[in-house]
């Protein structure tokens, strides 16, 4: 930028700009740019005002990517209680409650003002002349959390109010809401890196709203809806007037309500939303109506909890009837295992089911499920539905009821499942793939090893096919590259019966067991006969291919020939997968069919299987292969990650040591027990009571260290971490000498200095010949005092007679000595 009108001129278009596009995504639902170039544009912003401070606005776009650190939530008193309201589920009851309205006011003269009930977190916003200055969670009803800095990232809520005849004080009441599409995105990053999923859009925005960090916050998509306006009683009389204002002063209202002239309005709007609301962005469950007319409210009143004058009418949740066909389970980052039951497809509230969470083995027993159950299925806000209960009366004679595995379904541990406690955990946590996952993400991090060629679905791929089961196996990937040429990177096309056999996807296999179709064409078909049964779906997939001329008869034979070998055994019925076995004997006929179905058990991938073969696949074989494989590790990826694994040698021993994720040492305690023990040698050797001396070091810490050190395991990984040449000493810096003045002296410096870092002073003493000591012993000529110095060490110095001076003292010292 040439001058600062210039750049007022151009924060002034990127301010239009940056409105007009969170308008469109947050009120319109939709976006005319990419999420970087947004993110291109709010970058220059922020680029151009820190260059000109001046130029700064409050209600800027840049002050909604946060940055403030909240510890710990204060609370504030509503000037008016945030109220709750009565529910009801029956039509009868809206008529009685209506009949009471009549009575209380003696008339019909009146009106319903009706919203969706939105199923996100109530907010009241405070505004004084027209600038946000407080936002407020609901709480009990009269008191709240004050979260105004993260509340300020939602980029739909104004920072600040323009217009005419805007009150002095008012305040803006609504639900914060985190979209179906966001919470989508958010649940399925955290399915790829193997955190635990989040249960429903609403608990996922509350956890937002009280993160502590609003940068995180900002990062959440998080939306509004307004509802409510108080302010000046003369500023409306009416609740529709009010809603009116909201938009006026652009709050976003959504544009979901009616004012109904009588109840059978009423109940005409609740119908015309019931399969509507399925549509909308979050999650509704009912209908709020309101008397509309400000002193009728009045005249109705309150009863002891709720008010007289409105109520929220509850749409049932919806329920169908589904068969369970298997359970399968799954091992979480912690080692958690949840059941999952497979079900037939069915369709409920406007999407096709085909699984449910069985949570814990307590619901498995609650529910008294048994092989071939018809149950119900109902969804609410949950990520994926519940069941309900059992249809008794269609239950299968002599059905067997379903049992808990024993043992991880990953790593083949026995369960745990500690007293008074619902889930089932793998104890396996340094060899269980899920668990292990989260270790080496750990190690290879850039402020670890920095092997940026290791990314989650690399270090995943490589930990599933058994490549990766601890840190040193990273070293040892060099002699192995000619394995990992063709293993799929991506193995989320995979999973697992509970006998432990391999399926694939459908979508997957139906691609490698037809020529000439493109996935693009299979995704249509599949998304077209989804609430098909899958022994319908491939007849209907089979019809599907007469429509395409190429190779129509070949397609036909070998889905045919599919069909042949899955009749063949009993397999477990997993909706959107099949079994691995059936789709290789389709095309492999050198196959010996025992010796497959036994490796489809024992191995976890396509590759893995197809490395185990006595004999060479044809050029078709092996297309098909890619084919049903999908993505996978080609020369240019493994060159790349063998050149990130072989520069990860030269980190220094304090990022190794981090690396190596003992619990409790974080960064920057690294770097100071690198420092004061110089090797790993020297810690592994350190007892408690040296430990405790560190400032810094509690005993939590320290028995941490004790423990790590203790295990053979740990012992055997830093052993064989040495032998691939890791740096595990601190390598010594070549000081330059400044002065003598120091010469003869020991000294040792505690608490926060001023003038020095704690690896500075050291640095700063040896350079003018002195002596640094890292430890309180009779050997030392003083300590050098800052502040917070640890009272344990203070008492030991004091004890010893040793000298303390403060920081000044010693500068003095050097500065008048010699």
């Amino acid at each position: 930028m040439n001058s600062k009108t210039e750049a007022q001129k151009r924060i002034a278009e990127l301010t239009e700009q940056i409105n007009y596009h969170n308008q469109l995504y947050y009120q319109e639902d939709t976006s005319e740019i990419s999420d970087f170039e947004f993110d291109q544009l709010l970058n220059e912003l922020i680029q151009l005002e820190t260059e000109y401070p001046d130029l700064l606005r409050p209600e800027s776009p840049s002050q909604r990517v946060g940055g403030t650190i909240t510890k710990v939530f204060e609370t504030a008193e509503h000037e008016q209680r945030m109220l709750s309201l009565g529910n009801t589920y029956s039509e009868s009851e809206l008529i009685a409650f209506d009949e009471r309205v009549a009575k209380g006011l003696g008339h019909r003269d009146y009106t319903y003002f009706c919203e969706l009930k939105f199923d996100g977190v109530a907010i009241s916003l405070v505004y004084e002349n027209g600038r946000l200055i407080r936002a407020v969670t609901r709480g009990d009803g009269f008191k709240g959390d004050v979260v105004t800095e993260n509340v300020k990232t939602i980029r739909n809520i104004p920072l600040y109010i323009k217009g005419e005849e805007i009150p002095e004080r008012f305040e803006a009441r609504g639900e914060i809401f985190l979209p179906k599409k966001e919470f989508d995105k958010i649940n399925a990053e955290r399915e790829k890196s193997g955190d635990p999923l989040l249960a429903n859009p609403r608990n996922a925005a509350s956890g937002t709203l009280k993160m502590q960090d609003s940068s995180v916050v900002a990062k959440r998509r998080l939306n509004c809806y307004f509802y409510q306006l108080i302010g000046d009683e003369n500023l409306v009389s009416r609740h529709d007037q009010a809603i009116h204002q909201l938009e006026k002063w652009g709050f976003n209202v959504s544009q979901t309500y009616k004012n109904c002239t009588d109840i059978q309005s009423v109940l005409s709007f609740i119908e015309s939303w019931r399969e509507k609301r399925h549509h909308l962005p979050l999650d509704t469950d009912g209908v709020v109506l309101k008397v509309n007319d400000y002193q009728q409210r009045e005249i109705l009143g309150f009863t002891a909890k709720i008010p007289r004058w409105a109520i929220a009418y509850k749409y049932k949740a919806e329920s169908a009837l589904s068969t369970i066909r298997n359970i399968t389970f799954q091992v979480g980052r912690t080692g958690a295992i949840t059941p999952v039951a497979n079900l037939s497809p069915v369709q409920l509230a406007g999407t096709t089911v085909k699984r449910a969470s069985l949570h814990n083995a307590n619901e498995i027993l609650r529910l008294d499920l048994h092989e071939g159950d018809q149950v119900f299925v109902e969804k609410g806000g949950e990520i994926i539905p519940k069941i309900t209960g059992v249809s008794l009366e269609n239950r299968k004679p002599n059905a067997k009821p379903f049992s808990y595995i024993t043992h991880c379904p990953e790593c083949h541990t026995h369960l745990n499942r500690k007293e008074g406690e619902a889930k089932h955990y793998c104890p396996n946590a340094m060899g269980c793939p899920p668990q292990l996952l989260g270790r080496i993400e750990h190690f290879v991090h850039k402020r670890a090893m920095d092997i940026d060629s290791l990314g989650t679905e690399r270090i995943r791929a490589l930990i599933n096919q058994g490549y990766v089961k601890d840190p040193a196996d990273i070293y040892d990937l060099e002699s192995k590259q000619d394995k990992l040429l063709g293993l799929e990177i991506n193995d989320d096309q995979y999973t697992k019966d509970q006998n432990g056999s391999l399926y694939v996807t459908l979508r997957k296999a139906l691609f490698a067991l037809t020529e000439g179709i493109s996935l693009s064409a299979i995704d249509r078909f599949l998304e077209d006969t989804e609430g098909l049964e899958q022994q319908e779906r491939l007849q209907a997939f089979k019809n599907y291919l007469k429509k395409f001329q190429t190779k129509s008869d070949v397609n036909l034979a070998y889905i045919a020939r599919f069909e042949d070998w899955l009749q063949k055994a009993t397999w477990d019925t997993i909706e959107d997968y099949v079994p691995v076995a059936p789709v290789l004997l389709v095309w492999i006929k050198d196959l010996e069919v025992e010796q497959l179905v036994k490796l489809c058990k024992e191995k976890n991938s396509v590759h893995n299987i197809v490395l185990e073969f006595d004999f060479t696949l044809t050029e078709q074989q092996t297309e098909k292969l890619k084919k049903l494989k999908g993505n996978t590790f080609q020369e240019g990826v493994i060159s790349n990650m063998m050149e990130g694994i072989k520069t990860s040698k030269n980190q220094p021993f304090e990022k190794v040591l981090f690396a190596l994720g003992i619990r409790n040492i974080g960064e920057n305690t690294a770097k100071l027990l690198a420092e004061q023990f110089g090797s790993i040698d020297a810690l592994a050797a350190s007892s408690i009571e040296e430990l405790l001396e560190i400032n810094g070091v509690g005993e939590t810490l320290a028995q941490s260290l004790q423990d790590f050190f203790s295990d053979p395991k740990n012992q055997e990984l830093i052993s064989r971490l040495k032998g691939h040449g890791l740096h595990f000493k601190k390598e010594k810096k070549e000081s330059q000498q400044e002065s003598q003045k120091l010469t003869g002296l020991k000294i040792l410096a505690s608490g926060k200095l001023n003038h020095f870092k704690r690896d500075e002073i050291i640095d700063f003493v040896e350079s003018h010949g002195g002596t640094y000591l890292k430890s309180v012993s009779k050997n030392l000529d003083f300590i050098i005092e800052g502040e917070d110095m640890g009272p344990s060490k203070k008492e030991k110095a004091q004890k010893l007679g040793i000298k303390m001076i403060d920081e000044q003292a010693f500068l003095n010292l050097l500065n008048h000595h010699g």
